[in-house]
């Protein structure tokens, strides 16, 4: 059965790969907007061990939104502990 989802996320890699991605959320912190998305497909190796993956959302030159990965792990750190609390209902969190 495939069922039409409007919460699933292509994204395309630099190397023209896709992935799917849920949508979980979207935050506004510090003046700046995040998408946080669960990837469809975990790894054989992750051991049912769920990870959100965080990307910035910018503007392009052509006003359209684009996401992009955060360098900056303070920033990243953030972001996940805004998404934690927002969503501390919904999930669990295993602290590393």
């Amino acid at each position: 059965m495939n069922e039409e989802r409007d919460d699933l996320v292509v994204l395309i890699d630099e190397n023209g790969e896709e992935s799917e991605f849920e949508y979980l959320d979207t935050i506004e912190f510090n003046g700046s907007e995040y998408v946080v998305l669960l990837p469809v497909e975990q790894d054989d190796n992750e051991e049912d061990i769920e990870q959100v993956v965080i990307l910035k959302i910018v503007e392009d030159p052509d006003g359209e939104d684009s996401f992009v990965t955060i360098d900056d792990e303070n920033e990243l750190e953030a972001v996940f502990e805004e998404f934690k609390t927002r969503m501390s209902e919904e999930y669990d969190y295993d602290e590393e």
